[in-house]
């Protein structure tokens, strides 16, 4: 809905003047700021100026437009002139008029939230200005714009003398301005110097503390790797010589002297497995672990660990299955690395469970490529806060079965980091007094890495997905997902944004070929961005789509949205829109007054 508030004539210098006085009247009675009025005032000055230079004479058309805030107002400048030569250079700026044509075309483009030029050479030029009220301005209805209309003061009889002396207090009023904020950024110039020197001792001091850091997890590598080593070779020895005890190669043995030596035989054996476990850490930390991959069937690799473990049931209230994989079902890695973090998940599963079923399982993942090996027990379980300590280094959980079976708490944390090296990933899930369920995701095929693990993509990038990409900027989940739907299976797809900054976002990391904009944005509306989208050159030839509940067609029509749809709308509809529009994105009109109701059923679109 349009409301015209006033029509202008030029035909002179004083109507120029005129028309800038009156541009500023109105501006003030809308409830603009004084910077506002100074920005509409001299835009609709220069454009005015350049109607009486070369076309003669126009006229300057006031309007408002928009039943909800915040309004428009809307200034139409014409005439019947010889049109404006290299438009698209003077838009584009590269091309000035010896007499400054071009300067004032821009200047007001860029003073306006948007600026819409029609011009046709021998029949004219028409310029369109749009500025959005400002957040607190009042809503103007049909009785108090013609309140407004009538409340313009006459315009003085000296006006040109007039009109220079309230330029110089603008103009004083500018400098005091500038002045100020010349104190404020030398002030905060100072600051950020300050602030500056803070922050680069800053990160000298960090530096040298992550260097220190460094040193010191290297040191601790190498120690956890030379100590290793180092105990291997007296534990060796406790072992041989205990074994040679209990076969009496050196004599009988009482029966209290088999028990001791019993003793000492397990005690080396836990604290070989310790350093064995030590060892392999370090050596993956300190990235000394080569993957030795190759392909084979799983089936085969269950068979080794079913006859390599099923020795340590001693239990007959437990079993102990592998549920046979597909005979084909094959993987090409470090085959192992992977029997060893399997070895763990059912060596963790036999101490854990006193009475019930163990099962190891393999499970295709094609839409992945790739192959989940699951352990299930219905021991003890794992309380959810626990979950994340039991793949620390050296801890472990306390329960009732912590004094029977002993652990050093590297077997998680190890098979974690074997799973990472193998670029895979480890996982559990797990019910208090039900059991737990620990299970390692790993790649069909490994790939070695070059130079270090390439960066996890961001959520929602589409991978390879050619297609086109539309900006749906939408806060309701349910209606992106009917997006989603409604472009699934077509040549384009959705591109989500949640709010005005993450559509700024998403815009950065890849330009749409439109936009469907919704207005009302977690409370807040889009108005100002969808004119700052058009008032962009490097963006405005993007198309936008309105679909949003508020029903304000020609204030969105002005501010430059090429169709404007009251929600909802018909897959049909938005795929006819979309194509109409991303086919014309550089052959667009002015769009027309809209008549009628606009519903889904009978939108304004212009293409």
């Amino acid at each position: 809905m349009t409301q015209r508030i006033l029509t202008a004539h030029i035909g002179s210098e004083l109507d120029v003047v005129g028309a800038r006085q009156r541009a500023r009247q109105i501006a003030a009675l809308c409830g603009f700021g004084v910077q506002d009025q100074v920005r509409i005032a001299t835009a609709v000055s220069e454009l005015a100026r350049n109607v009486y230079n070369y076309a003669g004479s126009g006229k300057v058309h006031f309007a408002i437009d928009g039943q909800t805030a915040p309004q428009v107002l809307s200034i139409r400048i014409e005439d019947q002139g010889p049109g404006i030569a290299q438009l698209d250079k003077i838009l584009a700026g590269t091309y000035r008029s010896p007499t400054g044509m071009g300067l004032g075309i821009l200047g007001a483009q860029r003073l306006m939230d948007r600026c819409h030029i029609h011009s046709t050479p021998g029949e004219g030029t028409q310029i369109t200005l749009h500025k959005l009220f400002p957040r607190d301005a009042r809503l103007l209805d049909g009785s108090m714009i013609g309140t407004l209309s009538g409340s313009l003061q006459a315009l003085p009889s000296d006006i040109t003398l007039s009109e220079v002396q309230q330029q110089n207090r603008e103009l004083l009023t500018t400098l005091a301005e500038l002045k100020t904020r010349q104190d404020d950024l030398l002030q905060l110039t100072r600051e950020l110097e300050d602030t500056n020197r803070g922050v680069v001792a800053l990160f000298a001091e960090l530096d040298e503390k992550a260097d220190h850091l460094r040193r010191a997890d290297q040191m601790k590598s190498r120690f956890l790797s030379n100590m290793s080593h180092e105990f291997r070779t007296p534990l060796s020895s406790i072992r041989a010589l205990s074994k040679l005890l209990l076969d009496r190669i050196d004599g009988e043995l009482s029966e209290e002297q088999e028990k001791q030596v019993m003793f000492i035989l397990q005690s080396a054996v836990s604290l070989s497995d310790l350093v064995n476990d030590l060892l392999d850490l370090a050596k993956i930390e300190a990235g000394k672990v080569d993957v030795h991959a190759n392909s084979f069937h799983v089936a085969d690799l269950f068979s080794a660990l079913r006859g390599m473990l099923r020795p340590l049931l001693v239990s007959d209230t437990l079993t102990l299955t592998f549920i046979d994989p597909d005979p084909a079902l094959h993987i090409h890695t470090d085959e192992g690395k992977l029997s060893q973090i399997l070895r763990n998940f059912i060596s963790n599963a036999l101490k854990f469970t006193e009475a019930g079923a163990i099962v190891v399982s393999a499970t295709p993942l094609p839409e992945q490529d790739a192959i989940r090996f699951s352990v299930s027990d219905t021991g003890l379980g794992i309380d959810a806060e626990d979950v994340q300590l039991i793949f620390e280094e050296f801890s472990q959980v306390e329960n009732h079965m912590q004094r029977k079976v002993k652990g050093t708490g590297l077997g998680l944390p190890l098979c974690r980091n074997l799973a990472t090296l193998l670029n895979g990933t480890v996982s559990v899930e797990s019910t208090p007094g039900h059991g737990s369920l620990f299970s390692v995701v790993l790649p069909t095929s490994y790939h070695a890495p070059e130079g270090s693990l390439p960066p996890s993509a961001p959520a929602n990038d589409n991978g390879n997905d050619q297609r086109i990409g539309v900006l749906v900027v939408e806060d309701n989940p349910p209606v992106r997902l009917l997006y989603e739907k409604f472009l699934a299976g077509s040549e384009f797809r959705v591109v989500p944004a949640r709010s005005v900054r993450e559509a700024q976002e998403r815009w950065e990391q890849q330009r749409p070929a439109a936009v469907i904009l919704d207005i009302l944005l977690h409370g807040e509306t889009a108005w100002h961005w969808l004119a700052e989208l058009k008032n962009d050159p490097l963006r405005r030839q993007v198309p936008v789509i309105v679909a949003t509940e508020i029903d304000d067609v020609r204030k969105g029509l002005a501010l430059g949205a090429e169709a404007y749809y009251i929600k909802p709308l018909s897959r049909q509809q938005l795929l006819a829109t979309l194509r109409a529009l991303i086919g014309n994105t550089h052959h667009r009109q002015e769009p027309a007054p809209p008549q009628g109701t606009t519903t889904w059923d009978n939108a304004h679109a212009t293409g």
